[in-house]
């Protein structure tokens, strides 16, 4: 695999890719889904366009020897603390360490822009996200986050509430 940062260009893209590993029929060929919880899009062009302009922020992409898109994680360091979201793995792919690289490259990232603190949030009924993260040392602060209610991120079949986890990077 190989690691590269997306671009402006890469938006229409990417927002394929991620709605296609979080929502629909694609979705649910992995063990991430999200198309139970949330009707709707996990997020557009703009949206994606906008994280990448977030200051400090990077899209990091895992690719094949092809160039093929194969996952995409975003990161944004904000003082100590880099934060983490938006893990998308191709379906199809996922169990095959696409995302075990990608989040080892987003803590990467933080380490070299001075970052001590690896945080993130996870809806609170995703028990198998949640223990996936906690063996990669991540760990449940006991804090919680409302789900966002803009529309653009999708629509809620039940309500949800987002867990915060973080990890030392130290």
């Amino acid at each position: 695999m190989k690691l590269a940062t997306a671009t402006p260009a890469d938006a229409p893209r990417l927002a394929r890719h991620v709605n296609a590993a979080y929502r629909g029929e694609t979705a649910r060929q992995g063990w991430t889904t999200e198309a139970d919880l949330l009707d709707g899009q996990r997020i557009d062009e703009a949206g994606v366009a906008e994280m990448l302009a977030l200051p400090g922020a990077a899209m990091l992409l895992a690719r094949n020897e092809a160039g093929e898109l194969l996952g995409s994680f975003h990161a944004q360091v904000k003082g100590p603390v880099v934060y983490l979201g938006m893990l998308a793995v191709t379906p199809a792919l996922q169990t095959q360490g696409v995302g075990r690289f990608l989040l080892e490259a987003a803590e990467d990232y933080g380490r070299q822009h001075g970052c001590t603190t690896s945080k993130m949030t996870v809806i609170s009924v995703r028990a198998e996200l949640i223990a996936y993260y906690e063996r990669r040392g991540y760990h449940l602060t006991g804090a919680t986050e409302p789900f966002p209610t803009d529309p653009r991120y999708g629509i809620p079949k039940q309500p949800l509430v987002l867990l915060v986890l973080e990890k030392s990077l130290a």
